[in-house]
């Protein structure tokens, strides 16, 4: 067996599905179908139970993805150790970034470490929060932007972004006015982003916290899609308060019970590689957060 069979078979039982993990080491399905059944032939037993909609791990599957997690982490450890001692990067990031969230300084800092950094393959991609924390955990990525309302269990954290929600209607709207509270709010449909996500996330607290029950009217994953959908009177928009400023149609207003700010956030996992380290580090370059900022930029439990 070599280590790329095993970074295949790790890929699938932790996406459950052969599609999806061809997508995510960046081959064809056909590809990754071939090599695990090149490794069930050599360990002479299947290692998924194929016979169902998600490809689920046998026994011995199960017996063997822990082994091969740690021979993928001790593989990588190898250019680690020797990154740390020379300096030169190597290996891959895989970077998370949630959904709808065009962040220009997360785009900054991949420039300058990529220039930096060349022997480093990046690799990108967008998924809701929930989703992109549970791959930081498994290790299908290094480090992700995430919103988020708490700090992840088992994760490190540094908040970029901490804003309230606000409210935004077009003009004329019944709503416009100083502020709305979250039951004036409630009297009108609601368009605002899917469960999941850490705005949603804030926002059901916010609502349960004071017994609302809002109507969700529509749900979009990109700010842009809601605010358009609210400009068209659909529903009032749910955004964050500089997402909401980025629209003309669109006239925000605070909420007055629901204060508590959404977090933008990067999570990575502790003992993080030489390289994700050094990433995290150009990360906080471009966000402008300085070195005594970090211990009160983290993300806590509440």
């Amino acid at each position: 067996m070599d280590l790329r069979q095993l970074e295949y078979f790790v890929a699938v039982a932790e996406e459950r599905n052969f599609t999806r993990a061809a997508q995510r080491v960046h081959i064809s399905q056909s590809g990754v179908s071939a090599q695990i059944r090149r490794l069930e032939k050599e360990l002479g037993t299947e290692l998924f139970d194929r016979s169902g909609r998600s490809a689920e791990l046998t026994a011995a599957g199960e017996a063997a993805l822990e082994h091969a997690r740690a021979a993928l982490a001790a593989a990588g450890a190898v250019g680690q150790a020797v990154g740390e001692i020379t300096g030169l990067l190597r290996g891959n990031l895989g970077i998370g970034m949630v959904i709808g969230c065009a962040v220009t300084p997360l785009f900054d800092a991949l420039a300058a470490f990529h220039e930096s950094h060349p022997g480093v393959e990046l690799s990108l991609r967008e998924d809701n929060s929930d989703r992109l924390v549970h791959d930081v955990r498994t290790g299908s990525l290094d480090l992700a932007l995430i919103g988020a309302e708490t700090r992840p269990e088992g994760l490190d954290c540094l908040t970029v972004v901490a804003e309230p929600l606000v409210a935004a209607v077009p003009p004329g709207h019944e709503l416009v006015g100083p502020e709305v509270s979250l039951a004036e709010l409630a009297a009108h449909p609601v368009v605002c982003m899917p469960p999941g996500t850490g705005l949603r996330a804030v926002f059901d607290r916010a609502c349960a916290t004071r017994g609302v029950e809002p109507v969700i009217a529509l749900q979009a994953s990109a700010a842009g899609a809601i605010a358009d959908l609210a400009a068209r009177g659909l529903g009032v928009a749910v955004l964050s308060e500089s997402m909401a400023a980025e629209f003309d149609a669109l006239t925000p207003l605070p909420i007055t019970d629901a204060r508590e700010p959404a977090l933008l956030a990067l999570a990575w996992r502790p003992g993080a590689s030489a390289a994700a380290r050094e990433l995290i580090r150009y990360c906080r370059t471009a966000f402008r957060i300085s070195d005594d900022q970090v211990s009160s930029s983290e993300v806590t439990p509440r």
